[in-house]
């Protein structure tokens, strides 16, 4: 009895990180996308190097905002 609940467990938490690399990968190519087509002057990489905290924030939301809508979606 306590194996399957050990199973169920360990099958629930690869489901879920499998989730979360599909949902990171996609945000991941969302930022590139924005990044290449709508900021054309504006390099987010070289400014991150730069240490922009703005640039780093606006990634980062932008990031959080499509795994946010791509986790509802997998629930759904």
């Amino acid at each position: 009895m306590q194996w399957d609940l050990i199973l169920a467990s360990l099958i629930n938490l690869s489901v879920n990180l499998l989730y979360t690399l599909v949902a990171l990968f996609i945000a991941v190519v969302a930022l590139i996308t924005i990044d290449r087509k709508l900021l054309k002057n504006i390099d987010i990489q070289e400014e991150l190097k730069n240490k922009n905290i703005a640039v780093a924030i606006f990634a980062s939301s932008i990031m959080l905002f499509v795994a946010l809508i791509i986790s509802f979606g997998f629930k759904g």
